[in-house]
């Protein structure tokens, strides 16, 4: 974390006039912060040292004007020095990380059959995200039909691992400071920056690759700047692409685009595809319970698994294993490093 914010008491009230003048101006007349301000400002947020009053004015700002890369950059800098990183387990893959923050709406979601098949062929798979959401099926409920229960603490991560499973934490026990500023979307009604932030942050003390989706086309260039660009450096990489109603799992429907980002360089890995018209083989409903049934028979064999999650899981295993041969003996984080 940066040393802007080592001579600032924790409780005292944080004074955001001067960037909501900045960021306040609306779509044409707002700038965007540096760097610097940017970790300072979202430190404050995460101390619960910014009033109410400036709190909101903050969050619709950001909201309206969107976040430029330094500012991502600021903000992630300050998320990821809020709680301690995880340690990675031994083998021949680096941790894969994969964000759930949305769940199924239309679509049944099978983020945790992508999460199984990676798990199945031994790599390390840490999901973090929201345990329900009203009006769609988390990845957590489908997990737990399955018979996963959620790590609650970087003791049971580690102990989930050792079993060679995929590893589910809520939110709110890995980052329960951006928990509470992803919950005023409850209050405002809208997402805010921490939705963003959440699903680029890397939680491990150590390199890993991190699977990122966007919804909105504005965010695949924010992103992409951001990553290639000005992310911190020494995190691992990156796979970036369109989410399936904003998971990061491959469409059953048809593979989008997927882009490779490592070392500032950026790869296309697949390319978009135009829709099928016969549907593959998928669960009847996108209840939890019914997916994960559905899940269980894909990976016995019984149904056959989407030819665009194949290809992802792929994907995912070869890049996470030379990940892991590049950075193998390093143990520097970016951030306070705990062992489990």
């Amino acid at each position: 974390m940066s040393n802007i914010t080592s001579n600032i008491t924790p409780n005292e009230p944080f004074a955001a006039a001067r960037f909501i003048k900045e960021i306040g101006r609306g779509v044409k007349g707002a700038r965007s912060l540096s760097r610097d301000d940017a970790c300072l400002l979202y430190s404050a947020m995460l101390d619960g040292r910014v009033s109410d009053l400036e709190m909101g004015a903050i969050l619709l700002s950001m909201r309206i004007k969107g976040e430029s890369a330094e500012e991502l950059a600021g903000f992630i800098e300050a998320a990821e020095a809020s709680f301690p990183a995880l340690d990675a387990p031994a083998g021949d893959y680096a941790p894969i990380v994969i964000p759930s923050y949305n769940g199924a709406r239309a679509l049944p979601n099978l983020l945790p059959l992508l999460a199984l098949l990676l798990g199945r062929a031994g790599a390390p798979v840490f999901i973090h995200g929201v345990t329900t959401d009203p009006g769609r099926v988390t990845s957590a409920e489908i997990f737990s039909q399955l018979g996963y229960t959620p790590s609650l603490d970087a003791k049971q991560v580690a102990e989930q691992f050792a079993r060679n499973a995929p590893v589910f934490m809520p939110i709110e026990k890995l980052a329960p400071r951006m928990f509470r500023l992803l919950a005023l979307r409850r209050v405002l009604g809208l997402r805010n920056s921490t939705h963003t932030l959440v699903k680029i942050m890397q939680p491990f003390a150590t390199p890993a690759l991190r699977l990122t989706s966007y919804t909105h086309p504005e965010y695949l260039t924010t992103l992409t700047e951001f990553f290639s660009t000005v992310a911190p450096a020494g995190r691992g990489d990156v796979f970036l692409m369109r989410g399936t109603e904003g998971e990061t799992v491959a469409n059953a429907k048809r593979a989008q685009q997927i882009t490779w980002i490592h070392d500032g360089e950026c790869t296309v890995l697949v390319q978009k595809q135009e829709p099928v018209d016969d549907m593959p083989p998928l669960p009847a409903d996108r209840e939890a319970a019914t997916t994960a049934k559905w899940i269980e028979a894909a990976l016995r064999g019984e149904v056959p698994i989407p030819i665009s999650i194949t290809e992802q899981v792929e994907h995912c295993l070869l890049v996470s294993k030379n990940l892991q041969s590049r950075h193998a003996g390093s143990h520097h984080g970016s951030h306070e490093h705990i062992s489990t």
